[in-house]
């Protein structure tokens, strides 16, 4: 018995996965999951609107972005993530300069914080769009000035939220971290993107 293949239905391809983002440092973190993907910078305005809180901003802005890269591949699936700072209610994002992390180090010292990390799976053409939330909360050891001085100039970084990198010297400025998604903090919840993914179509365990 013979099987005529040019009459077969084509065998179906993964889609193309697209992180949507330019953060190094979720890129690095997809990295680890070992499939190919692409990045593509989101064209989102990240202004917080009037009230919105720091968990709905993230959750806002994680599936903005994701949906803004999606509508340019429609054939891909696209992530999108979002953190913010949760200082009692307030958000705090990425302070850009040395004076703006300084006064945010100096808010949080001896304070919990919670960093709100987003994370959402968009396809557009099969119509799937999930966000999901993890909640880290964070206590800074009540650090003195010179400490924070000290260690701004040591790691620089104004480009993340809260002005501190746990994977860094920047441990050092906490004294206890609770969640159940270990690499949320650093910017892309794995966890919870592997299980959106899973929804979406795309299991990282079969492709």
């Amino acid at each position: 018995m013979t099987t005529d293949f040019s009459t077969a239905p084509p065998m179906a391809q993964p889609r193309p996965l697209i992180l949507g983002s330019t953060s190094r440092y979720r890129r690095e973190l997809l990295e680890r999951l070992r499939v190919p993907f692409t990045c593509v910078s989101p064209e989102v305005d990240e202004t917080p609107r009037p009230g919105e809180s720091p968990q709905d901003l993230a959750c806002r802005l994680a599936l903005a972005k994701a949906q803004a890269v999606a509508a340019l591949h429609p054939h891909a699936v696209v992530i999108g993530s979002d953190q913010v700072a949760d200082l009692h209610g307030q958000p705090l994002g990425k302070p850009g300069t040395h004076e703006r992390a300084v006064a945010q180090l100096q808010a949080m010292r001896g304070q919990t914080v919670v960093f709100q990390t987003a994370v959402a799976v968009v396809c557009a053409h099969t119509g799937f769009a999930e966000v999901d939330l993890a909640q880290v909360r964070v206590q800074f050891r009540d650090l003195t000035g010179a400490q924070i001085e000290h260690y701004l100039r040591a790691e620089t970084p104004y480009d993340c939220a809260g002005s501190a990198k746990s994977e860094g010297l920047g441990i050092a400025l906490l004294a206890r971290i609770d969640n159940d998604d270990p690499t949320a903090l650093v910017g892309l919840p794995l966890i919870r993107t592997c299980s959106l993914l899973a929804r979406a179509g795309l299991d990282l365990l079969k492709l």
